[in-house]
């Protein structure tokens, strides 16, 4: 799979306001990929930070997008668990959502997700899901 085609995935497969958020694929694998979350005022809280939610969208969405090029294409999914730790804020930064699938079987895959301030070495949040496989 290319990042071209997890765009694709992005723009077919999800709600608007997902699409709102403005992610962009920006590497996949066999059992990864990395998602940017663009900064926007439109997703800060009170106080500057980027919230939270958002952050945990964009960690379910970019799993959808690891497991799709971990089996070679999109198929019907839905998340199970999802389980978000915030370490820091993010302000005015974008954030890159790594994803790696730690096990995918046929009804079942597993995930750890890291968000990471673009430019940063440390995690701003980490977060694990599990997903059903429907098709």
């Amino acid at each position: 799979m290319t990042p071209e085609e997890g765009d694709a995935i992005l723009r077919d497969y999800f709600a608007p306001w997902i699409q709102d958020l403005g992610l962009r694929v920006e590497e996949v694998g066999e059992r990864h990929a990395v998602v940017r979350l663009p900064w926007s005022e439109a997703l800060a809280r009170a106080g500057g930070g980027l919230c939270g939610q958002a952050m945990m969208a964009a960690a379910d969405t970019a799993t959808v997008v690891a497991i799709s090029s971990a089996r070679g294409g999109f198929v019907p999914m839905t998340t199970v668990q999802q389980s978000t730790a915030f370490q820091r804020p993010v302000a005015g930064e974008d954030v890159l959502i790594h994803v790696r699938i730690t096990k995918l079987g046929k009804t079942l895959a597993f995930s750890e997700i890291t968000l990471t301030p673009d430019g940063a070495t440390d995690p701003a949040a980490q977060a694990s899901t599990v997903y059903a496989i429907l098709g």
